[in-house]
């Protein structure tokens, strides 16, 4: 297997996480759901005070090969916070190239978020999966994590910006 480095995105990560993005939404069967640009991207992770942080997988290549590292997988987390626990992060998006899938990328990353998490004091990771994608949830269950829907009833809610604009009377 080759080695795979979990690293801080950069500003120049941008149109490779796009690319990872659109092949989750493609993968989630919401392809026409993504509006984001890399200019957007690259505005909202890497300004002054960024609404995200993001983590990338990639596969470094073996010793004398001459092409560079190969980003196979993202992490995309921010924070929010809790008026029960505190501090939280949210882990929005986590996906691996289906071909580096079962090495143990995604767990890295999900580790990585956890311990980023752990150094700024957050009692609680959230994140949130598809009902139907199996294969995920087995591997957050088998990390630690806890089915809200399952254990507490809980069902995830998003407003939209048409219902945002009503709401605000725009």
């Amino acid at each position: 297997m080759a080695s795979v480095r979990i690293r801080e995105a950069k500003e120049g990560d941008c149109g490779n996480i796009l690319r990872l993005i659109r092949e989750l939404a493609e993968y989630e069967k919401l392809s026409d759901q993504v509006k984001i640009t890399e200019e957007a991207l690259r505005a909202d992770g890497f300004g002054e005070n960024p609404f995200y942080h993001c983590l990338v997988a990639e596969i470094l290549p073996a010793p004398g090969q001459p092409q560079g590292p190969c980003v196979v997988g993202y992490g995309l987390y921010y924070f929010i916070y809790s008026t029960w626990t505190g501090r939280n992060v949210y882990l929005e998006d986590i996906y691996v190239k289906p071909e580096y899938r079962g090495q143990g990328i995604g767990s890295k990353i999900i580790r990585k978020v956890a311990e980023v998490a752990l150094d700024k004091g957050c009692s609680q990771f959230r994140l949130a999966v598809l009902d139907w994608n199996k294969r995920a949830m087995d591997l957050y269950k088998a990390l630690g994590a806890q089915d809200l829907t399952e254990a507490e009833g809980w069902h995830s809610f998003r407003f939209e910006r048409e219902a945002m604009r009503e709401l605000a009377g725009k």
